[in-house]
């Protein structure tokens, strides 16, 4: 099976506290590690340079506007980026969480290496969580992504994660409410203006706990979900008629009443919502890490996006 994680030397460049992930890759830790402890045992603890790439133009070299980023571990060339492309060193980011760490505000969770180390990761679990419905338990997270790739910003962003079915919840109706800090790339990083940026996760939760209350007030009628699992998995081809349901959309209806917590609010927009994303990490895609990294980073997670708020808008006609 071919996986997302990176493996160098058979060894998958990925740590875990806690229960075994995905298929049991990567290496068991203590939850009490210090960022810097969490980036020795996933492997990650490397760092990047540019360096000149050259053209050789009939017997000459010639330098180019390019740069080569480089892996100190094993000089391999990650991507090639432009000259003003500023890399973040992998001990930058894990040096994020040392002051929520040292509050006690946080745990380190898991990290790792996603396609061959381009995208390096770093999740910590936020002493903060809800219920809902009578046991449906919401926990908190930070995300940190380091892009070693170009085109790609450096970004942190709070995720809850539904305990019952283990599925990474979308968090906001759009963009321009989510609070995710992005850096470019071109500019120098700063962890303390991305705090500011980030805000505080506590008021995050907060402000989900309102919107997944709200859907789970909402019950849906039969003809609504289908339309809703339509919009969301169309039918594909042009000769198709389009008011069938394709595959996905006809497993979204059954796990709807099947996922994991369907007891919790049954018959609401909550759980619609929640097929779509227990759909995306469990159930679509060639593999388990596979599914992760389009759900953190893929068309899965425009897909989370998109079918909360789709849900919001049935939920408020209801």
């Amino acid at each position: 099976m071919a996986h997302e994680i990176e493996f160098v030397n058979g060894v998958a460049q990925m740590a875990y506290a806690g229960d075994v992930p995905w298929h049991g890759l990567g290496k068991q830790v203590s939850p009490d590690l210090t960022p810097l402890q969490m980036l020795d045992e996933a492997g990650l603890n490397w760092t990047v340079e540019k360096t000149p790439t050259f053209a050789l133009v009939k017997e000459d070299l010639v330098e180019l506007p390019r740069a080569a980023l480089v892996r100190s571990s094993d000089s391999k060339i990650l991507d090639i980026v432009s000259d003003d492309w500023n890399p973040v060193q992998n001990l930058e980011a894990f040096e994020f969480f040392n002051d929520f760490i040292a509050a006690g505000e946080m745990q380190m969770h898991t990290a790792g290496s996603l396609k061959n180390g381009q995208i390096v990761w770093a999740l910590a679990k936020v002493n903060d969580s809800f219920e809902l419905f009578k046991g449906d338990k919401i926990d908190s997270y930070l995300l940190f992504s380091n892009f070693h790739k170009y085109g790609f910003s450096t970004d942190v962003r709070f995720t809850p994660i539904r305990v019952v079915c283990n599925n990474t919840l979308s968090l906001s109706l759009s963009s321009s409410v989510e609070r995710m800090a992005k850096i470019s790339h071109r500019k120098q990083f700063d962890a303390d203006n991305v705090k500011i940026m980030l805000g505080v996760a506590k008021d995050k939760l907060a402000q989900y706990k309102e919107m997944a209350q709200f859907l789970g007030e909402k019950m849906y009628k039969e003809e609504s979900l289908v339309e809703y699992f339509q919009r969301l998995f169309p039918v594909g081809g042009s000769n198709e008629n389009k008011k069938d349901l394709s595959r996905n959309a006809s497993r979204a209806l059954s796990i709807v009443h099947e996922q994991p917590g369907a007891e919790y609010a049954e018959g609401s927009w909550w759980s619609a919502v929640n097929a779509v994303t227990y759909m995306t990490d469990h159930t679509m895609g060639r593999s388990a890490d596979s599914r992760l990294t389009s759900a953190w980073y893929g068309t899965n997670k425009n897909l989370k996006l998109k079918a909360l708020e789709l849900a919001m808008d049935y939920a408020a006609a209801a």
